[in-house]
């Protein structure tokens, strides 16, 4: 079964069961998956569709601080739920120290030395690590680890 069909299983599934908010959730996400189609002139593979759910996740939370700021908590519990629905449909993420490891790793292939070397190892890492870890947390770990190394 593929992710996109586990996803319109688990729609059929929250209609059942009466639950609205994870039903929203996943509808936002299918509709995401068929403008992506659309756009794309093809159906997504899994990979496309892990792309997709990385990028609502985030853009969940960066509501989630939004909402935080301006006191609506209502709004800030809405999309913590969201993310907990669409977290189920990425791959585990990697920890902090598998990432430093997996840097370390890249670094010494790419032969890293300083900082302006980050481009490369960002390069060379991303595809990696692509729905396994947050981009901009990997941006700081190869920066932190290109500063102590030069």
């Amino acid at each position: 079964m593929t992710l996109r069909e586990k996803i319109e299983s688990d729609i059929r599934d929250a209609m059942r069961s009466r639950n609205q908010a994870r039903l929203d959730a996943l509808r936002y996400l299918k509709n995401s998956i068929l403008q992506a189609e659309k756009t794309a002139g093809k159906t997504l593979e899994d990979r496309g569709v892990v792309e997709i759910v990385a990028r609502q996740v985030r853009e969940r939370h960066e509501s989630i601080q939004m909402f935080d700021q301006g006191n609506r908590a209502d709004l800030v519990a809405q999309e913590k739920a969201a993310v907990a629905v669409l977290e189920q449909y990425l791959p585990p993420q990697l920890s902090q120290h598998e990432l430093v490891e997996l840097i370390q790793k890249v670094i010494a292939e790419v032969g890293a030395t300083g900082i302006r070397d980050r481009g490369r190892v960002m390069a060379q890492l991303m595809p990696q690590v692509r729905g396994k870890a947050d981009g901009a947390l990997v941006n700081e770990l190869v920066s932190q680890s290109l500063q102590s190394g030069a």
